[in-house]
């Protein structure tokens, strides 16, 4: 008797975590955990990129030290930080998101720079890289979008009833958002 009240017990604890959304939100919250993986991912792709690009302009004969050493040490910057994706906090994310700025910023500096010389540009390694360059930034804002989206909807689930009280019960804790860099908002002004 004790024994069937005890599985009983189980079926009905069970069955009433269920419909309260506990299943539900750790379905979510695995779900923005992987999505973190592949923003990762696709910034690992980027930063493995890097090298050979430095080392493509640096072939080309003529270049800027200073441009090619803020690049190396940015892309060093940018593949440090490594966060758990237990807590991926608004602060964690904007700590990310930073350093990755820097290095895209580099790497901007770098392409500008490289456009004085022609030799370069009529490299075929150079232009390769730099089209997959730019297909990787294309990922890595697709990654970054995607995982933003499965954010919002799992914080959207941890706040609104009755999962409110299931997420407080086992402590789902909201996760952060990439957001646009300082300035973006504000249009580039174009004189001529």
């Amino acid at each position: 008797m004790k024994n069937l009240f005890r599985l009983f017990a189980i079926v009905i604890i069970g069955s009433t975590l269920s419909s309260c959304g506990y299943n539900g939100l750790v379905q979510k919250r695995e779900a923005v955990n992987a999505q973190w993986a592949n923003v990762e991912a696709s910034y690992q792709r980027r930063a493995d990129l890097i090298p050979n690009l430095v080392e493509t302009v640096k072939g080309g004969g003529k270049y800027e030290q200073e441009t090619l050493d803020k690049v190396i040490s940015d892309r060093a910057k940018a593949t440090s930080i490594h966060l758990d994706v237990n807590n991926l906090s608004q602060e964690q994310i904007e700590k990310f998101q930073q350093a990755q700025s820097q290095l895209s910023g580099s790497l901007s500096r770098l392409l500008v720079v490289s456009e004085k010389y022609p030799e370069l540009q009529a490299t075929k390694g150079y232009t390769e890289l730099r089209v997959e360059l730019a297909s990787t930034e294309d990922k890595v804002n697709f990654e970054r979008k995607k995982f933003n989206d499965l954010v919002n909807e799992y914080n959207a689930s941890i706040q609104t009833f009755p999962e409110l009280v299931t997420a407080k019960m086992f402590g789902f804790a909201s996760k952060g958002y990439f957001k646009a860099d300082e300035g973006t908002q504000n249009a580039p002004k174009v004189k001529f």
